[in-house]
């Protein structure tokens, strides 16, 4: 059994890294040796689990299959020997997080850094992305949502700054030559940077908020990119007077510090609260996950804050 169980964690590793030589630095391993686990394992059952080309190597659809049932198969045998770090002084093994590409950027920095040096015995994997995915079945072991995308059933635990806000910016030679805005309407008359989730949905339309009034607004403008992977560039494109860009006010910080940007519409921008930690209560929580949960916990205590939900 322990041969079939490494074989089949050869194989999600291929597979999840589309090519032997991927993988095998993935793992510290070898290609021929993945390879050679792979083989094995379609000996064993008898079927194709793998499409290999010189270019790539994709799931066949019985592979396919297979690696939905193993994800998270493989998932809690792995949380249920990583139990034996409880009996250890310090917490080892991997932490798996699934997170916004807006919490990678602006929540997590401030992290993990301090974490990584309580914990040296701790490996974080960081995913990235936008997409809404079920953490379980991804192989993760937690992720970073806000309030409204949480999934139902999971344990949530605040983490990263409480209150956040979205803003709006664009150049100064920008409002020079065509207006300051005074009202969110007057975003119509515009030019305004768009975003584009990875669902295929933009981030429109624009909220704003004074008073106790709320006004949504559908801007129009001349460029659209991913928030997922190029937000960075409607910041750059509004500081090149392309227009304005409406994104998390983290991120348009710096460039508002500098002057680089100037906020429009301050008094208007919305505020929401900040995200949350999410993991399943229906799991043994792992040790790197646990001591994970407990440092971010003890930040918020010490910062005076409600360490949960």
């Amino acid at each position: 059994m322990k041969a079939e169980l490494a074989d089949l964690n050869a194989f999600l590793t291929v597979a999840r890294a589309r090519g032997f030589r991927e993988a095998a630095r993935a793992v510290g391993s070898s290609a021929s040796t993945l390879s050679e686990a792979v083989r094995r394992l379609e000996a064993q059952l008898g079927v194709r689990l793998l499409h290999r080309t010189t270019r790539s190597v994709t799931p066949t659809e019985v592979g396919t299959r297979l690696i939905e049932r193993l994800t998270p198969a493989l998932g809690e045998v792995e949380a249920a020997l990583e139990v034996v770090n409880l009996f250890r002084e310090c917490p080892a093994g991997t932490l798996r997080l699934n997170v916004p590409v807006s919490a990678a950027r602006l929540v997590l920095p401030a992290i993990l850094s301090g974490f990584l040096a309580a914990y040296p015995d701790i490996q974080v994997e960081i995913i990235a992305e936008d997409g809404f995915v079920d953490m379980v079945a991804s192989g993760c072991d937690a992720g970073i949502r806000y309030d409204e995308r949480l999934e139902q059933d999971m344990i949530a635990v605040p983490i990263g700054p409480r209150v956040q806000r979205f803003a709006t910016a664009a150049s100064p030679a920008y409002l020079d030559a065509h207006g300051r805005p005074s009202h969110p309407r007057d975003l119509l008359t515009h030019a305004c940077l768009r975003g584009r989730f990875t669902s295929g949905a933009l981030t429109s339309p624009w909220e704003f908020e004074r008073k106790g009034e709320i006004v949504r607004v559908e801007p129009q403008g001349p460029l659209i990119a991913s928030v997922a992977g190029a937000a960075d560039l409607l910041v750059d494109v509004a500081i090149g007077s392309g227009g304005i860009v409406s994104l998390f006010e983290d991120w348009l910080r710096p460039a508002m510090e500098s002057g680089a940007l100037e906020p429009v519409l301050p008094d208007w921008w919305q505020a929401f609260s900040g995200p949350f930690l999410y993991y399943s209560g229906r799991r043994l929580v792992p040790p790197p996950l646990r001591a994970f949960v407990d440092f971010i916990r003890s930040q918020d205590a010490a910062a005076g804050e409600c360490p949960t939900k």
